[in-house]
């Protein structure tokens, strides 16, 4: 068993960006920080060895430069849990076991993906996620493919998401990774600086995104 990795990005100007980001600090930055966010999160995914794939949400946008320096999968139609369902079926039935992971976690580290493949590398049931802050996850893992039904009954972008998640899993074995922040207003920026700080070998893509962030802490100041 191989575990992979999809990262789910959406393209600028075939799909809205963040929106709640946006709503706070503008659809321009909102497109800025999922574009450089996601170059991090490629170059962190591409170090670990395992195979990667970017899910891109639009079928145009799998064509776009953006996208072009790993295997596209498409997520295909629907609200988010089905889109979650068909990528990470797409991955299981390809190499026995699947890692999604957003694009807007630059302080992911090989690390904590190494970590979630080696739980996924067995014969037995095997499920991991990565808890954000604000109550929702950052990275789920299986080595079996869930029911679609299962991950349409959970509604996303809530405070209680990553806990109606686990439960609508119903596994009674999990992997449990460090919690992260998730950019979605402007009050999160110097949490997610924090947390890129303190990686433990910051890559120049996350160094340079560090600096930038810090840019627009003082443009905001």
């Amino acid at each position: 068993m191989n575990p992979a990795i999809a990262i789910f990005v959406k393209t600028p100007g075939l799909s809205p960006i963040k929106t709640r980001l946006a709503r706070h600090l503008g659809q321009r930055f909102a497109e800025d920080w999922h574009q450089r966010a996601a170059t991090c999160v490629g170059k962190t995914a591409a170090a670990t060895g395992l195979p990667v794939y970017w899910a891109v949400a639009e079928p145009d946008g799998e064509r776009h430069r953006l996208w072009q320096g790993l295997p596209r999968i498409g997520q295909g139609e629907g609200g988010l849990g089905a889109r979650m369902a068909r990528v990470h079926t797409d991955v299981v039935q390809r190499h026995g076991a699947g890692i999604l992971i957003g694009a807007d976690l630059p302080q992911i580290e090989p690390r904590h993906l190494h970590a979630a493949a080696r739980w996924l590398d067995s014969s037995d049931a095997g499920h991991v996620l990565g808890p954000a802050r604000d109550g929702g996850f950052w990275l789920f893992g299986a080595n079996r493919a869930l029911p679609s039904t299962t991950w349409e009954s959970v509604e996303y972008s809530r405070d209680d998401t990553a806990r109606r998640f686990i439960a609508a899993v119903g596994a009674p074995c999990w992997e449990l990774l460090e919690p992260m922040t998730d950019l979605d207003q402007a009050d999160d920026l110097p949490s997610v600086r924090d947390e890129l700080k303190s990686a433990t070998h910051p890559t120049p893509e996350q160094r340079a995104l560090i600096r930038w962030i810090e840019l627009q802490l003082e443009r905001l100041a």
